[in-house]
């Protein structure tokens, strides 16, 4: 059974957590889903969704998947720099690291994304690039892999990246299967973001 592990802040973006959730979390047989945040406790964003959460501390010894999202709260986040070092330390030993969004911007904030390919959300890309120069940033791309680090591009792009991940774990027909499951007509063209050119 491998674990998604999703990490939680106050003002983090709805679908964001709950598309690759709805993807990982119907697979009950293969993965099991926590959510976690820096000291544990109910954590609320801007929607008025209510979570309940675990001590960040407690997966310090990693997880297979650790999914950072986006959302106004990254803003506050990128400054905390208590959460930023328990980030790292999450990262540390995990199988696979995975951002939504602006999740990106906070994962570029700890250094760990340093000439590393990365992309986040048109709309918000000026400011999630401007979290590390070292990154090798790409507005264009829907989603990147870079080693053990996945990026993908705005709030339903994580749904596109988690199918990614089905695909490359086990294999094209699961995830495809997966897709048509929750009738969900998956974008597959990693490289080219249909957003990107409203934002050029």
């Amino acid at each position: 059974m491998k674990r998604l592990s999703v990490l939680l802040f106050n003002d983090f973006e709805t679908l964001d957590v709950f598309g690759p959730v709805e993807i990982f979390g119907r697979l009950t047989d293969h993965y099991s889903i926590k959510f976690y945040s820096l000291s544990g406790g109910l954590i609320t964003n801007r929607h008025n969704v209510e979570i309940n959460t675990l001590l960040l501390e407690k997966i310090y010894d990693g997880t297979d998947i650790f999914l950072i999202p986006g959302g106004y709260g990254t803003r506050v986040e990128v400054n905390n720099f208590i959460l930023l070092d328990a980030i790292k330390k999450v990262c540390a030993k995990s199988n696979r690291i995975m951002t939504v969004c602006t999740g990106s911007g906070l994962l570029a904030k700890t250094g760990l994304l340093d000439h590393k390919k990365a992309t986040s959300n048109k709309k918000a890309f000026d400011w999630a690039s401007s979290q590390s120069e070292s990154v090798k940033w790409n507005k264009k791309a829907r989603w990147t892999k870079d080693e053990n680090y996945y990026t993908s591009a705005g709030v339903s792009a994580g749904m596109d990246l988690s199918l990614a991940i089905l695909e490359e774990i086990h294999g094209k027909e699961f995830a495809e299967k997966v897709a048509f499951e929750i009738e969900y007509k998956w974008d597959r063209e990693e490289k080219d973001d249909v957003f990107y050119l409203k934002y050029e």
